[in-house]
C-alpha cells in the first residue's frame, strides 16, 4: 500500500477529535501562508507611507493587522472597550451564517444520499422568487401588524420550500427514472432558473418605475421580525428569529438523518446503494425525495434572503448555493458541523468588509486570503470524502 493511500485511510478513519485538530492545524497553516502572501505583496506594492520596514525595505501591508481585522474586525473588535454584541459587523457575520446554514444543509442532505446537488443555487433562486410573489400577493388580504407577520412569514417560507423542493425533485426524477447524471442536470438547471426568473420578473412582476429587474417590495408584515429589546437594528438586515430558525433546521435535519426510517434510507443509499436495495430501500423513491428535501432547504434559504435581507426579489442573487457546497464539505456533510462551518464563512465575509474599510489592502488580495483559508480548512475533509466514497477506504470509526 502506498504512503499516500495509508495517509488517506488514516484520515478517513480519524475520530471527531482528530478531525477538529486537523481543521485547527489547517486554519493555522492557512494564516501563516496568507501572512507570507501579504508580506510579499506589501514589498512589491507601492505606497506613500510603508506600514513597517525590514532591512531598509518598506512593506506597505502589515500581515498582523490584516488578520486581526479579518477575524476580530469581523466581530467589531470585542477585545476593545465599548463593544456591543449587536453591532453591525456581528450582524453581517450572523446574517451570512443564517443563509449558509440552509444551503449547507441542502448540499449535506444530497451528499448523505450519495447525490451531488450542484443545483442548490437554482433552487435558491426559485425559492426566493416564490417567497416574494406569495407574500406580495397575500399582502393585499393579510392583516397588518403581528397577525400579518404570523401569517405572511410562514407563507413565504412555505412557498420557498415548495418551489425549491419541486425544482430539486426534477433532477432527482431524471436520475431515478431516466439515468441522467445529477451533476450535469443540476448545473444546467442553475442557468435555467436564473434566466426563467429574469424573464418572469422583467415581463410580469417588475414595477413600472423600477430601473432594476426586481419585484415590488414585500409587505412590512412579511419581514422576519427582530427580537424585542435585544434585537439588532433594522438596517442590519439580520434577525435573531431567523438564526434561531436556522438552528432549529439543523436540529431537525440531524434528527431526521439519525433517528427516522427515511434518514436510514438516505444514509444507507449514500454508503452502499446495492446493499440499501438489498435491505429493502426503494432507491428511486429515495433519490427523488432526497433531492426534493435538498431543494426545499435551499428554497427556504432563498425565502429567508427575501424576507430578512432584501425585502424583495431581484436578479443577481449572491452565490450562496455554491458557497453551500464548500460549507457542507468543510462540515463533513454533518448537519451539526454545517452550523460551525457556516459561522466561519460568515466571519470571513464580515472580516473582508472590515479589512476593506480599515486597511489599504486591495479587496482582491483579501479574497485570496479568504480563499486560502477555505481551501486549507476544507481540503482534509474533501480528501476524506474522496477516500471514503470513491476509494472504499475506512470503516474503523473511532470515538
Amino acid at each position: 500500500m502506498s504512503k499516500f493511500r495509508k495517509a488517506l485511510e488514516r484520515l478517513v478513519d480519524a475520530s471527531a477529535k482528530e478531525r477538529i485538530a486537523v481543521s485547527a492545524a489547517a486554519l493555522a497553516l492557512s494564516i501563516l501562508v496568507g501572512a507570507a502572501v501579504v508580506f510579499v505583496s506589501g514589498i512589491v506594492a507601492t505606497c506613500a507611507s510603508p506600514a513597517f520596514s525590514v532591512l531598509g525595505v518598506g512593506v506597505c501591508y502589515d500581515p498582523i493587522n490584516v488578520f486581526t481585522e479579518l477575524f476580530l474586525g469581523a466581530l467589531g473588535h470585542p477585545e476593545q472597550g465599548g463593544w456591543s454584541p449587536t453591532n453591525y459587523r456581528v450582524a453581517i457575520a450572523l446574517q451570512q451564517t443564517t443563509l449558509l446554514v440552509f444551503t449547507g444543509l441542502a448540499v449535506a442532505v444530497s451528499f448523505r444520499a450519495g447525490l451531488f446537488n450542484i443545483g442548490v443555487q437554482g433552487q435558491l433562486v426559485f425559492g426566493a422568487l416564490a417567497a416574494a410573489v406569495a407574500t406580495i400577493w397575500a399582502g393585499a388580504i393579510a392583516p397588518s401588524g403581528v397577525l400579518g407577520t404570523v401569517f405572511l412569514v410562514p407563507l413565504g417560507l412555505l412557498a420557498g420550500a415548495v418551489a425549491g423542493g419541486l425544482y430539486g425533485a426534477l433532477p432527482g426524477a431524471l436520475k431515478a427514472y431516466g439515468g441522467a447524471n445529477e451533476v450535469i442536470t443540476t448545473i444546467m438547471l442553475n442557468f435555467i432558473a436564473s434566466n426563467v426568473a429574469y424573464v418572469l420578473v422583467s415581463s410580469f412582476l417588475m414595477p413600472e418605475s423600477s430601473q432594476l429587474v426586481q419585484t415590488a417590495v414585500i409587505p412590512a408584515a412579511a419581514k422576519i421580525p427582530n427580537v424585542p429589546v435585544i434585537g439588532f437594528e433594522a438596517r442590519d438586515a439580520f434577525s435573531l428569529v431567523a438564526l434561531v430558525g436556522a438552528l432549529a433546521f439543523i436540529t431537525g435535519v440531524a434528527y431526521l438523518l439519525a433517528k427516522t426510517s427515511f434518514g436510514y434510507d438516505i444514509r444507507t443509499s449514500g454508503l452502499q446503494e446495492q446493499a440499501a436495495a438489498y435491505s429493502g430501500v426503494d432507491a428511486k423513491r429515495t433519490t427523488v425525495l432526497s433531492m426534493a428535501l435538498s431543494g426545499a432547504l435551499a428554497g427556504v434559504g432563498g425565502a429567508v434572503w427575501v424576507l430578512m435581507v432584501k425585502g424583495r426579489f431581484l436578479t443577481g442573487l449572491p452565490s450562496l448555493g455554491f458557497d453551500g457546497i464548500t460549507v457542507s464539505i468543510l462540515a463533513g456533510n454533518n448537519p451539526i458541523g454545517v452550523g460551525a462551518a457556516a459561522f466561519l464563512f460568515g466571519v470571513l465575509k464580515s472580516g473582508t468588509i472590515a479589512v476593506d474599510f480599515s486597511t489599504d489592502v486591495p479587496v482582491e488580495l483579501v479574497d485570496v486570503l479568504r480563499g486560502l483559508i477555505i481551501l486549507f480548512v476544507a481540503m482534509p475533509e474533501f480528501f476524506r470524502l474522496i477516500g471514503k466514497r470513491y476509494l472504499g477506504l475506512g470503516g474503523e470509526q473511532r470515538a
